[in-house]
């Protein structure tokens, strides 16, 4: 019928969070894909996709999303691999790339901060540290938006696996505790 179909963006939603991929294992959505790769211009790709989620191998892909990240926090380019002795990806990835694919984060992170200061009604310059925790204060581009506004010199991290779990594990005990 000349009509290009892709497949529904909610379908790579899941893919977001790896735990969240089980959710695909139904009967109704593995026939829409199954659907859906006879009708492909890339079957093989919708074949990959079918693999992933019939296997469960979120978890899988998920650290190797997330050693890529950690890479392109050190280097300027890295290499995505995905092998599970079925599938096999490698792919070079540019910062400059990844960085363009996190800009609406990216964005909300800086209207975050803005809003926070203006709001309270502190001037950048009033801030004398900034701490960053969590995996994130790792990528490079996280940390310009805080080196932009209140100087490379201000900025703190530490602990930056562990410490939002210890916070939250303070939290809970103080409110145990009331």
């Amino acid at each position: 019928m000349d009509k290009i179909l892709s497949v529904p963006s909610w379908v790579y939603a899941k893919l977001e969070r790896w735990h969240h991929l089980s959710f695909l294992k139904t009967r109704d959505v593995m026939e829409m894909l199954r659907g859906v790769e006879k009708d492909a211009l890339e079957p093989e790709k919708i074949k990959a996709l079918i693999h992933v989620v019939r296997e469960d191998l979120g978890f899988q892909l998920h650290r190797a999303v997330q050693k890529v990240k950690s890479d392109l926090s050190d280097r300027d380019r890295a290499v995505f691999r995905f092998s599970d002795g079925y599938l096999q990806f490698e792919a070079i990835l540019e910062r400059k790339v990844f960085e363009a694919w996190i800009e609406e984060e990216l964005t909300m992170i800086r209207n975050c901060v803005d809003s926070l200061l203006a709001d309270s009604g502190v001037q950048n310059e009033a801030i004398d540290e900034v701490f960053l925790t969590g995996g994130s204060s790792f990528v490079p581009a996280v940390r310009r938006i805080f080196e932009d506004r209140f100087g490379s010199g201000k900025i703190r991290t530490g602990n930056e696996f562990t410490s939002v779990a210890h916070g939250l594990a303070l939290k809970a005990a103080v409110g145990l505790t009331l």
